[in-house]
């Protein structure tokens, strides 16, 4: 039987290799992806799933999914070239992969797939510092953050269960750790950015009130307050914060 034996939340900004191959591997990045990594290897996972929103490379406008899941033994990454990330193939278990979508569905959730697909940064870079020789197979969950209308942040919650007891219910004895990757508060390209940036912290104080939720294990408090106003109010990618929840979910 698998069994899931850890969550992490993971930060994915593109820029992020970048700045530690130019500041180097005492700088802060580094060290706390480096801390991220050495609890990842203690719990020494057989497969990782990871729930995620695709910024409009995987997917786009045209056949945006509010749910989906990747489903193929191996899929390539990145499909939008963050600077100092080599190109990767990521391992995958597409059997898994179908049966957690199957186990979506039976649970009244409409989770789409994708097929002979790539991911962009959001998936890869955590990878790129957590697993670099991408031995970890990994399953990406994708979750429509971006776009309005939001997913509710209870759905999620209740999706993260869900995958949690088809993970379960999976015979062959995986170790499985879940992620959630991304922002809680982060504006792109839009007329939030700061002064002399391509991107913005528009809310702050909300950063802090997650934080603080997280910290206390006030999950409830979290859900409630994780409206579609207030994570789009942190900018125009603060649903990222739907993959934690998520991922809250699947670990309980």
């Amino acid at each position: 039987m698998a069994q899931i034996v850890a969550g992490f939340g993971v930060p994915h900004t593109p820029i992020f290799p970048h700045f530690v191959k130019r500041d180097g591997p005492d700088c802060e990045i580094a060290r706390l992806f480096r801390a991220q990594k050495e609890e990842l290897a203690a719990a020494r996972p057989d497969l990782i799933v990871m729930f995620d929103t695709d910024h409009l490379n995987t997917f786009f406008l045209d056949s945006l999914p509010i749910f989906a899941v990747g489903i193929d033994r191996s899929f390539k990454a990145p499909n939008d070239e963050p600077r100092d990330v080599p190109d990767y193939v990521v391992p995958s278990k597409a059997e898994l992969a179908a049966h957690i979508r199957a186990a979506a569905m039976a649970s009244g959730f409409d989770v789409g797939m994708t097929q002979n697909y790539s991911v962009d940064h959001s998936v890869i870079v955590p990878l790129h510092f957590l697993t670099p020789e991408m031995h970890v197979p990994v399953i990406p969950f994708f979750i429509s953050g971006h776009v309005p209308p939001l997913p509710k942040a209870e759905r999620c919650y209740a999706l993260g269960q869900t995958v949690a007891r088809a993970i379960e219910a999976w015979p062959e004895p995986l170790r499985v750790v879940i992620m959630g990757s991304g922002s809680f508060s982060l504006e792109v390209g839009g007329p939030r950015m700061a002064p002399g940036r391509s991107d913005g912290v528009p809310d702050p104080d909300w950063v802090m009130r997650v934080i603080k939720y997280l910290e206390q294990q006030q999950i409830d408090r979290l859900i409630a307050e994780a409206t579609e106003h207030q994570m789009l109010k942190a900018g125009n990618v603060g649903g990222e914060l739907l993959n934690w929840i998520a991922m809250l979910g699947a670990i309980g």
